[in-house]
């Protein structure tokens, strides 16, 4: 190379890299793919000693949850069926994370079992969030009165929310976590209304997410009432009609042959909320699962 060549493009490269810091500088924006919130929604199985009999308890499975979870990297995870000793080891699993959900008395007066009570928890990233705010209703006529029941729900159901602030971007959203009754569709239909009108006091722009177990199908009138509010089913967004197929599999996998063959867990956005990337994960190993449900996956990226 000549001199005079080597010189001018020395200069060049000088220049590019000039420019390249000066990019920086200048703060331009990130890929959305960097400023995208993965959220988790896993029903993780109560710990009831009738699985320790099978082999399928939480002591055998606990790792394994760990694992799959971890390997997804997420920001926030929405946890269903959770008992106090589930959230003392998700606590220790995850350090790096807030645990909002089992903070208060108990106020059940049954002790073993469902009636823990197997509350919805919110974990979410320390490093990345601010908590705004957080709170709890009941899914009955008595919002205010913990462990309450009506329109005949099998059991007391409740939502957790959080409302968080990046603190990269210092935009707020709010995270609702729920498990709806797993025995009436009235009792779903009322406990819907009453989320969908919960969320209605936001400002329509606002972005909001809910989560968890819906135990009824996309077409069904529950979700279909959120649809109706303005809520966006995550997986529909990216992927269309296409039918990622169920997500309780009672810890079969892909044998399982049930009744419950479409999906029951959803992630939902509503106001300026986008969906990236949405997933089911089928993680197992050799067979053996974290739960008898799948874990659902969504990449949203606030407007």
């Amino acid at each position: 190379m000549k001199r005079r060549e080597f010189f001018r493009g020395t200069a060049l490269a000088s220049a590019g890299l000039f420019f390249f810091r000066n990019d920086l500088i200048a703060g331009k924006p990130e890929m959305p793919e960097r400023l995208a919130h993965k959220i988790l929604s896993c029903n993780i199985r109560v710990a009831l000693p009738v699985d320790d009999a099978k082999g399928l308890g939480w002591d055998a499975r606990k790792k394994l949850c760990r694992r799959v979870i971890q390997r997804q990297n997420p920001d926030i995870i929405c946890l269903q069926e959770v008992l106090k000793i589930q959230d003392a080891d998700m606590r220790e699993f995850f350090p790096g994370y807030v645990s909002f959900g089992f903070q208060g008395p108990d106020m059940d007066r049954f002790s073993e079992g469902y009636h823990g009570i197997a509350k919805n928890t919110i974990l979410f990233s320390k490093r990345r969030y601010e908590l705004v705010s957080e709170g709890c209703f009941w899914l009955s006529e008595t919002p205010h009165i913990a462990g309450s029941m009506s329109w005949g729900t099998a059991r007391a159901r409740h939502a957790n929310w959080v409302r968080l602030k990046d603190r990269r971007t210092q935009k707020e959203f709010r995270v609702v976590n729920i498990h709806l009754d797993h025995i009436s569709e009235a009792a779903r239909e009322a406990q819907m209304k009453m989320i969908v009108e919960e969320s209605a006091q936001y400002q329509t722009d606002f972005p909001q997410i809910l989560a968890g177990d819906f135990n009824t199908g996309f077409n069904s009138p529950v979700l279909q009432q959120a649809v109706g509010a303005g809520w966006n089913d995550s997986y529909s967004s990216v992927h269309g009609d296409s039918d990622p197929g169920f997500t309780y599999h009672a810890f079969k996998g892909e044998e399982y042959d049930g009744k419950n063959k479409g999906r029951i867990d959803f992630i939902l956005t509503r106001g300026k909320a986008k969906t990236l990337g949405a997933q089911v994960i089928r993680d197992n190993e050799n067979g053996f699962f974290p739960s008898d449900h799948y874990f659902i996956s969504a990449d949203i990226i606030l407007k």
